[in-house]
């Protein structure tokens, strides 16, 4: 699949979704758009701790959305993304399960980025019916790379 076919499925998707953002991702587009897209840039939203404990994308700019523990608001989070990633650049916003993300994404287009996704399914997707993550849907669980944080 390629890059354009990726963005106009993503632009697709977000307009059937109501999206006030140009989109939303899978993750192995997003890792496609990473690969093969010199402007993309994933950010990942989640907290400290979920970096930490549960893994990162290997490269994503980190940016606490909400910071653990109580899921604070990040009240600097626009001042950090703007210090941290151009408003030129596709931006992919990656959390948990897409919740955080989607969240970030408007925020991002709120502040004058034109080209944000939000990476449906997140890094560790839903829940299974053991109620655990990471093995369903989602980042690791389409097996794309990460790391331990």
């Amino acid at each position: 699949m390629t890059v354009e076919t990726i963005l106009s499925t993503a632009r697709n998707r977000g307009g059937e979704l109501g999206l006030a953002y140009s989109g939303a991702v899978l993750p192995a587009e997003a890792w496609a758009l990473c690969q093969g897209l010199p402007a993309a840039v994933m950010v990942d939203v989640r907290s400290a701790a979920e970096w930490q404990f549960v893994g990162v994308v290997p490269d994503a700019v980190r940016i606490e959305l909400r910071s653990y523990p109580g899921m604070v608001p990040n009240a600097a989070f626009i001042t950090q993304l703007q210090q941290q990633v151009d408003k030129g650049a596709t931006v992919l916003f990656i959390c948990r399960s897409g919740a955080r993300s989607d969240e970030a994404a408007r925020l991002a287009a709120e502040a004058g980025y034109a080209e944000v996704y939000n990476v449906l399914e997140g890094f560790e997707g839903d829940r299974d019916v053991q109620q655990h993550r990471g093995q369903l849907n989602g980042w690791k669980a389409a097996g794309l790379p990460w790391i331990q944080g």
